[in-house]
C-alpha cells in the first residue's frame, strides 16, 4: 500500500477559475506520495463543488478539503498545520503549479539528508509565463542555508519551502488578531531559523503567477487594514535583527503601523525603546504615506 510523504497543501479564496491548473498540475507528477490538502478560506464561488467533482475520480493521490470561514491566508497556514499527518509539507498556491516531477525531487533530496537534522528543504520558483527563475538560484556551494540567511546574504525572490511536519507544529500559529485577515508567514520560517537549517535543492518546484488581487499585488492595502499584525511582527523581527541598520528599518515600520493602529504604548511594549523613539519622526513619514495611499485608492 502506498505511504505518503509530502502533503501539498493548498489555500484558497475564489480560486475556482485558476484552482484547475494546480489539480492538472499535481495529476502530472511521476511520484504520487503525497496528499492534497485544500483549505478553502471562506470562497463563495463553486470551489467547494470543483474540488468534490475531483474527489470522486481516480487520480492517484488522496485529497482532503476543510471548508473554514474567511480568515486570511495566515490563518488558512495554521489549519492546514493542525490536520496534515505526513512527515512533509509544502505550500502550493492556489495560482500556482508544482513543476515537472517537483514531489520526486523532493523525495529524493529528503531521503538524502532526512537524517542531518535539517528542518526541510528550500527550492526554486520560476515564473509560470517565462519559466524563468524568480529572484536569484542558488550558489553550487551552498548547501545549506536559513531562509533569512538566504536573504541577508543578497539571495532574493520567492522560494518553495518544504518543511518537515514535526518541526513546522513546533513552534506558535501564527497570530490572529481581531478584524484583520493578513499576518506575514514569515513568522514561523524566522522563529525555525534560529535552531534549524534547510538543505538547498537547486531545482524549480513551483511555477507561480502573481495575480492582481493577491497579497504580494496589494501590499499598501495589507499594510492598512491589518496594523496590529504588521506591529506585532516588527516587534517579533526586532528580536532577531542581526544588523542596527535592520534594527531601525524594523522600528520604523513598527512606529507606523502602531499609530494606524491606534496604539499609544507601543513605546512601551518595543524591545528597543531608545531606538523606537528615535524612529518616530521616519515612522509618522511612513505613516502619513500609507494613510494618503490608502485614501488614492479608495481603501479607507
Amino acid at each position: 500500500m502506498k505511504s505518503e510523504i509530502v502533503t501539498v497543501f493548498t489555500p484558497t479564496y475564489n480560486r475556482a477559475h485558476t484552482l484547475p491548473r494546480t489539480y492538472e498540475s499535481l495529476i502530472k507528477q511521476s511520484n504520487k506520495s503525497f496528499k492534497w490538502l485544500i483549505i478553502d478560506d471562506g470562497s463563495t464561488d463553486n470551489t467547494k463543488e470543483l474540488v468534490e467533482s475531483w474527489m470522486r475520480q481516480d487520480n492517484g493521490f488522496k485529497i482532503k478539503y476543510i471548508y473554514k470561514e474567511n480568515g486570511g491566508m495566515h490563518t488558512a497556514h495554521n489549519v492546514a498545520y493542525r490536520n496534515i499527518d505526513t512527515e512533509l509539507n509544502v505550500c502550493i498556491d492556489s495560482d500556482d503549479c508544482l513543476a515537472t516531477d517537483a514531489i520526486n525531487k523532493v523525495i529524493l533530496k529528503w531521503s538524502e539528508v532526512k537524517n542531518k537534522g535539517y528542518a526541510g528543504i528550500i527550492g526554486l520558483d520560476a515564473d509560470l509565463n517565462t519559466g524563468h527563475i524568480i529572484g536569484t538560484g542558488f550558489d553550487e556551494e551552498l548547501s545549506e542555508t536559513t531562509v533569512s540567511g538566504y536573504y541577508n546574504r543578497g539571495g532574493s525572490g520567492d522560494k518553495k519551502l518544504v518543511y518537515r511536519t514535526e518541526i513546522i507544529n513546533k513552534y506558535p500559529e501564527y497570530p490572529v488578531f481581531d478584524d484583520e485577515k493578513y499576518y506575514s508567514l514569515s513568522y514561523k520560517y524566522l522563529l525555525i531559523d534560529q535552531d534549524y537549517k534547510l538543505a538547498t535543492l537547486n531545482e524549480i518546484l513551483c511555477n507561480v503567477e502573481y495575480q492582481s488581487d493577491g497579497s504580494s499585488m496589494n501590499m499598501i492595502k495589507q499594510y492598512y487594514k491589518n496594523p496590529k499584525g504588521f506591529a506585532n511582527w516588527r516587534l517579533v523581527r526586532m528580536k532577531y535583527d542581526e544588523t542596527l541598520k535592520r534594527k531601525f528599518i524594523d522600528c520604523v515600520h513598527y512606529v507606523s503601523s502602531s499609530k494606524l493602529a491606534g496604539n499609544k504604548d507601543y513605546i512601551k511594549e518595543s524591545p528597543n525603546k531608545l531606538l523606537t523613539i528615535i524612529s518616530i519622526p521616519m515612522g509618522y513619514v511612513l505613516f502619513r504615506f500609507v494613510k494618503c495611499k490608502a485614501y488614492q485608492k479608495q481603501i479607507v
